[in-house]
């Protein structure tokens, strides 16, 4: 079953780095990192899955009678797919600002058009 979560991770990642690397529209460019994101985020969460596993969420008489020794879920994975979460929102909402500002001063999102620079 967890071989589905790594399948579709890489697919996802490969999927996005497809669509960074051959598509000229800047939009499309942006959607192809969310994709590479969303494969990490994945695969990150996939690592962390034991088959079988709890929440590691302990009370104090698991504490007492030593039944705390249980097979749990780690939760750093989580806790890092949630923080990328957050910062891979934030910076596709930038880049999409950012789009928006060059298709107001070059009137395209096609990024052969704007290579027209100059410095």
């Amino acid at each position: 079953m967890m071989i589905v979560n790594y399948i579709a991770s890489f697919v996802l990642i490969a999927l996005g780095l497809y669509t960074v690397c051959t598509k000229k529209n800047l939009i499309k460019i942006v959607l192809g990192m969310g994709l590479i994101d969303y494969g990490v985020n994945l695969l990150i969460v996939s690592f962390g899955f034991n088959e079988g596993g709890t929440a590691p969420i302990y009370q104090l008489s698991d504490l007492l009678n030593g039944v705390a020794s249980g097979y749990f879920v780690d939760p750093v994975p989580q806790a890092l797919t949630l923080t990328s979460i957050v910062i891979g929102a934030c910076v596709e909402a930038m880049a999409l600002s950012l789009v928006i500002m060059i298709y107001r001063k070059y009137r395209s999102v096609n990024a052969d058009e704007v290579r027209r620079l100059r410095g």
